[in-house]
């Protein structure tokens, strides 16, 4: 008779956590999931300074992080994570965020592709999820949550505008984008102002510009240039 455990009843490693939240009943229940299957979180603090400190002191195998933390809760645990991924290679990050800031991912897993996580926090409310998460990041995998891939997908499907540009136009944009008049790119291209008014037009179509103020549609148009 085969005595041998099914995947869910295998043992897994015992892990020890900090858990970083500026909301006590996240922190609480990201703990109790955390405590009910064995692991030991060692610190719970609420904002990012309290974490690197704790993280120093304690030497964890994961740390459990709240993307939006005070002072002005907009990138401060991302900010931590990177930090600790950065001086503590051992340590396991996973990050939890309200929102659907896919972004964030992109930033995390250019600069630290391995032992990271980002999960939207409504996924903590499956314990399963947490608990899976947290023991692949210690193992050096890379967790993102579902909906954070399917928006990074539908991205890359989306052809870039600018890639629809002729060199020309590429040239008449980069001129823009230096702050040169119509004239003045006429001279340094040598063409007409005919031609590069032809070629902004094209330029405003392309990029899916609406009919506005040319002024309006020339910053436009080089914030795009500055963002490829």
């Amino acid at each position: 008779m085969d005595t041998r455990s099914g995947p869910a009843e295998v043992s897994r490693d015992r892990l020890r956590v900090v858990v970083a939240d500026d909301m006590m009943l996240m922190r609480r229940g990201v703990t109790a999931i955390l405590t009910g299957e064995g692991h030991h979180v060692i610190e719970e603090v609420a904002d990012a300074a309290s974490l690197l400190e704790a993280v120093e002191r304690t030497a964890p195998d994961v740390a459990v992080i709240d993307i939006r933390m005070p002072p002005t809760h907009t990138t401060e645990g991302l900010e931590a994570a990177l930090l600790i991924r950065g001086r503590h290679r051992e340590v396991g990050v996973l990050l939890l965020s309200q929102y659907l800031e896919s972004s964030y991912a992109v930033r995390l897993l250019r600069e630290h592709p391995g032992s990271v996580g980002y999960l939207i926090k409504d996924r903590v409310l499956e314990p399963d999820v947490l608990l899976d998460a947290v023991h692949r990041v210690h193992d050096g995998d890379t967790v993102i949550d579902p909906t954070i891939i399917s928006r990074l997908l539908r991205k890359m499907r989306q052809p870039d505008p600018l890639s629809l540009l002729s060199d020309r136009e590429h040239e008449v944009l980069s001129l823009l984008a230096e702050g040169l008049s119509n004239r003045a790119i006429a001279a340094r291209l040598f063409v007409t102002d005919r031609t590069v008014e032809a070629h902004i037009r094209s330029v405003f179509t392309k990029l899916g510009l609406a009919d506005s103020p040319d002024h309006h549609r020339r910053v436009l148009a080089v914030l795009a240039h500055l963002r490829s």
